[in-house]
């Protein structure tokens, strides 16, 4: 069976461009979970602050940002897991922001409402792109 749908032009600069802005997400979890913050120039309160993580904010985390490179790559490889796996990364999202909003206190030099605001438009929008993708076929 040969697969005769073509592949939109953006297809590829969304895929390659969310693949870019998720890696950056899972470098920062990265550096978090081996203790590398200071080598980012984190204060020590900064670092404190995701020392504190329970383990259900630092799963929520990896859930999020795993989740988003999976569904970049998947997207790039034009599979419909990748509406799957954007939906993984949206649910660890609404954990991640539930924990930083509500139950912890943010230390102001972290706060950062344009970056929060960047995640959260590029998860619900790789989410919808992905949605929209599989049912135009050109995912499979």
């Amino acid at each position: 069976m040969t697969d005769t749908t073509h592949t939109p032009w953006h297809l590829w600069v969304v895929g390659i461009a969310t693949l870019l802005f998720n890696a950056i997400g899972c470098y920062s979890y990265l550096m978090t979970q081996t203790g590398s913050l200071a080598e980012l120039g984190m204060t020590p309160e900064q670092i404190a602050y995701f020392d504190t993580f329970p383990a259900w904010a630092d799963a929520a985390w990896a859930l999020g940002v795993w989740g988003a490179l999976l569904g970049s790559i998947l997207l790039l490889l034009r599979r419909k897991l990748a509406f799957a796996a954007f939906a993984v990364a949206t649910v660890g999202l609404i954990a991640t922001t539930y924990f930083e909003l509500l139950v912890s206190q943010i230390p102001d030099s972290l706060q950062n409402p344009l970056l929060m605001a960047a995640i959260w438009i590029s998860t619900l929008f790789s989410l919808w792109y992905s949605r929209w993708m599989s049912a135009a076929g050109v995912l499979r």
